[in-house]
């Protein structure tokens, strides 16, 4: 699975964890983005599936870097 992130370096391994339903995915940087400030990561569709947020398309999420 893969997102996209203004700043990560690509290749960085991310943990995702949507606050609402506690469902959790990791994913890979492989793109630069989003590009609405107000939004941090996007994350592709099979992440969002597993995040639950297919639904609503965004959700308020932390995230931290695994590897």
């Amino acid at each position: 699975m893969t997102a996209a992130h203004r700043s990560f370096p690509f290749g960085t391994m991310v943990q995702v964890k949507n606050l609402l339903t506690g469902c959790s995915a990791t994913v890979r940087i492989n793109d630069r983005g989003p590009y609405r400030k107000s939004r941090i990561i996007d994350v592709s569709e099979a992440a969002a599936q597993q995040l639950k947020m297919i639904q609503s398309g965004t959700a308020k999420v932390e995230f931290f870097v695994v590897k």
